[in-house]
């Protein structure tokens, strides 16, 4: 029987400026992208201690949109078009570059004298050509916006694009976008991945998993075979 299982992307440590580094997906050299997403940076999870500095400088970007959102810690965001805005876990930060943005990511001042854990996803997204010289943007959704779905085996957060009946507040212009789910399946428990999008990738931030019976270390980014609709 075929496998699921179309590739395996290790990731490779990046720094982002300031010391803060990342595992970096994509891109890679044998995927340089899934869908529209060409970015996949997992940070953490880190012991932030008080001294050290894993701000991410001001830096520009254009043509693309960024979708940020954090499994544990504090960022406070803060761009050229004025706004700034703390990201807490299970929030939605998408940033809408369009014709040119620049934007910092630092930790907050309330927490620089304790140590705190500082664990999350950032994800880059092609915008579609009619889009990329549009003005700058921001959205930010907070945690209790996003929907959750109880299934019998998993608990399902709609971060982007809608999926099991419900769908994200999160506005994105791209009809490829598909939709970004978070599944914390129970253990020795299977749930079944929908076919939300053509390109379809896995990725498990703390636990190996299994995909219709075979191993996935966590940090591994996987694709799935078009058309099929795995058990996880």
């Amino acid at each position: 029987m075929p496998s699921t299982l179309a590739q395996r992307i290790h990731p490779v440590s990046k720094d982002l400026g300031g010391g803060f580094k990342v595992r970096r997906s994509l891109p890679a050299p044998e995927l340089p992208s899934i869908g529209p997403y060409v970015f996949f940076d997992h940070f953490g999870p880190i012991e932030v201690v008080p001294g050290e500095n894993h701000d991410v400088r001001p830096h520009p970007h254009i043509g693309l949109s960024t979708l940020t959102w954090l499994f544990e810690g504090a960022i406070v965001h803060r761009d050229s078009t004025g706004v700034v805005q703390r990201i807490e876990p299970g929030a939605v930060n998408w940033m809408t570059a369009g014709r040119g943005i620049v934007h910092s990511e630092r930790s907050p001042k309330d927490l620089a004298s304790k140590p705190y854990a500082l664990h999350g996803l950032q994800l880059w997204v092609a915008l579609p050509e009619g889009d990329e010289d549009r003005m700058p943007s921001f959205q930010h959704a907070a945690a209790d916006a996003i929907p959750e779905i109880r299934l019998d085996a998993a608990t399902v957060r709609v971060f982007v694009g809608s999926a099991f009946g419900v769908e994200s507040p999160v506005e994105a212009r791209s009809p490829t976008l598909g939709a970004i789910l978070d599944f914390d399946v129970a253990s020795g428990r299977s749930v079944r991945l929908p076919t939300v999008a053509p390109e379809r990738a896995l990725y498990a931030v703390d636990h190996p998993f299994e995909v219709d019976g075979e191993m996935v270390d966590e940090f591994t980014l996987v694709t799935i075979a078009e058309g099929t609709e795995p058990e996880i």
